[in-house]
């Protein structure tokens, strides 16, 4: 674990200075690398709702961890309990959790990940782009889902970002993974003549397009 004691015992001056070691360190262990985040909603009735979700980095699979108005540290403790029991064995390959030093990450949220020998990793300080898997989901989410919607309430959103989920993992293609989404299997095949549908999710809000079996 050279790279966490490193991460750990240094001051990082992100982007200039050391910002090259943070973006290496990124590279290197992207394959068991999540990142976590908060981001935040505006409802009709001007209520403000916390959504936290985790993104795995290697395939860029986003899961919806919760949507509340109080994100307490036991609420986000909770949350964190969740993921490992949906992701099962699976949470073997990670190493490293990436996130902000927010409160509401308390002690108990790092001692989960803990329990199954993943490090957590604190951005520095004042730094979001340091966390710049988690960042560009909260841009995508945003213009591509809730700036283009009304959201009545925590209900309605998290029924809302559980679909938009479901359209980025399985569908939505990403630069980084050779324009595949994250649920790719790169062993399917479709007829190239297959005829095109369309289909819409979110109330028409967004289009896929799939080629018919």
């Amino acid at each position: 674990m050279a790279w966490h004691r490193r991460l750990a015992t240094r001051k990082w001056t992100y982007p200039p200075g050391q910002g090259d070691s943070w973006r290496t360190f990124l590279r290197a262990q992207a394959a068991g690398l999540l990142a976590t985040d908060f981001f935040h909603l505006d409802t009709i009735g001007l209520r403000r709702p916390y959504v936290l979700f985790v993104m795995e980095t290697r395939t860029r699979r986003v899961h919806i961890l919760g949507v509340t108005a109080q994100p307490t540290a036991a609420w986000t403790t909770q949350a964190a309990r969740n993921l490992l029991i949906n992701l099962g064995e699976g949470i073997s390959q990670f190493r490293f959790l990436i996130r902000d030093r927010d409160t509401k990450f308390a002690a108990s949220f790092d001692a989960v990940f803990a329990s199954e020998d993943i490090d957590t990793v604190k951005t520095p300080p004042h730094t979001p782009r340091a966390n710049c898997y988690a960042e560009r989901f909260v841009r995508s989410v945003r213009s591509e889902c809730t700036d283009q919607m009304l959201i009545y309430n925590e209900r309605n959103a998290a029924t809302v970002l559980d679909e938009f989920a479901r359209h980025f993992n399985d569908h939505r293609p990403h630069q980084g993974r050779e324009h595949r989404p994250p649920n790719h299997d790169p062993t399917d095949v479709i007829p190239l003549d297959a005829p095109i549908r369309r289909h819409r999710v979110l109330g028409g809000a967004i289009n896929e397009y799939r080629r018919a079996a």
